[in-house]
């Protein structure tokens, strides 16, 4: 217990000695973790919203104006046959009119004047999950199309795959930039570790000739990179809590996309943690890395 004192006791005096270094590898940690926790951000909530559409996806099935009641009633047998259909409803001509009315009512001027309701029926079917995939919709709006009296089917799985390629894209842009910063965080915390090792040179070359082993001098130096890693990692989580709650409200203010920011997520206990048992280890292996290199060269030299 008194060595492991020690060894922290030592840590922190090398905090002391070096404040703007140790100042600099934790803004840089917390740097590095925010880039790539903005990507992870935007990767669990794309991913969280392209996994709600796909549950919601419906597929509108449009009949031919001069299909009769008893077509219309074939065809509502034969969907409601179907594996692939949930949940099934009917649009009579009348109700689409009335709804549009209803959603655009700045445009109702452009069915002034017409003698005859020119929308269609149509029959609105919500996709059973297991069917939800793109192939499973598409070989079902083929068979649809073959009903008689179906004029049109339509459905918005082309912009869900967008959206789908688009958190792929997310996933391995957030790689590859946490793999690029995490290299620039590793050099700038171990020449921290390095100026705190050559400003007690002195001290460090007393505890060799007395005989302490390379451990024991390297540990005080490794708990160094540990408290300044996961101090950048804290700092980086306040951060993106600050930037994710700003955008929420300029989303909710902007009223572009309403609803759309109760949708949005920060990271759950679990992940928070993560991100700071990632830059403990960030900093562990800054220190390891310039430690015991330097160390290395110096029994070398000797």
């Amino acid at each position: 217990m008194r060595r492991l004192l020690y060894l922290i006791q030592e840590a922190l005096a090398s905090f002391r000695v070096n404040r703007t270094s140790v100042m600099i590898g934790i803004v840089t940690t917390a740097f590095t973790i925010s880039c790539f926790g903005v990507f992870a951000l935007l990767y669990g909530n794309l991913k969280k919203l392209a996994g709600t559409l796909q549950q919601d996806i419906e597929v509108v099935v449009y009949v031919k104006s001069e299909a009769s009641d008893k077509i219309l009633e074939v065809i509502r047998q034969r969907l409601e046959s179907e594996q692939v259909v949930r949940a099934l409803s009917f649009v009579s001509k009348n109700q689409a009119l009335k709804e549009f009315y209803q959603q655009f009512p700045d445009e109702s001027r452009i069915l002034e004047g017409m003698e005859e309701n020119p929308l269609p029926s149509s029959f609105v079917i919500q996709i059973a999950p297991r069917f939800q995939a793109t192939d499973h919709i598409e070989a079902f709006a083929e068979r649809v199309k073959q009903f008689p009296g179906v004029d049109q089917v339509r459905y918005s799985q082309d912009w869900i795959d967008t959206l789908a390629l688009l958190v792929s894209y997310f996933e391995f842009g957030a790689l590859i930039i946490g793999v690029i910063l995490g290299v620039a965080t590793v050099t700038i915390i171990a020449n921290t570790i390095r100026l705190s090792f050559y400003s007690r040179k002195e001290e460090i070359e007393i505890l060799r000739l007395i005989g302490a082993t390379k451990s024991f001098i390297a540990t005080p130096y490794v708990i160094e990179g540990a408290i300044l890693g996961i101090c950048g990692g804290a700092l980086a989580l306040v951060l993106l809590k600050g930037i994710f709650e700003l955008f929420r409200s300029e989303l909710n203010a902007s009223g572009w996309f309403s609803g759309l920011e109760s949708l949005l997520a920060f990271f759950p206990l679990q992940t928070s943690i993560i991100l700071v048992f990632l830059g403990m280890v960030l900093g562990c292996a800054s220190s390891l890395l310039s430690v015991f290199g330097l160390m290395k060269v110096r029994s070398n030299a000797a």
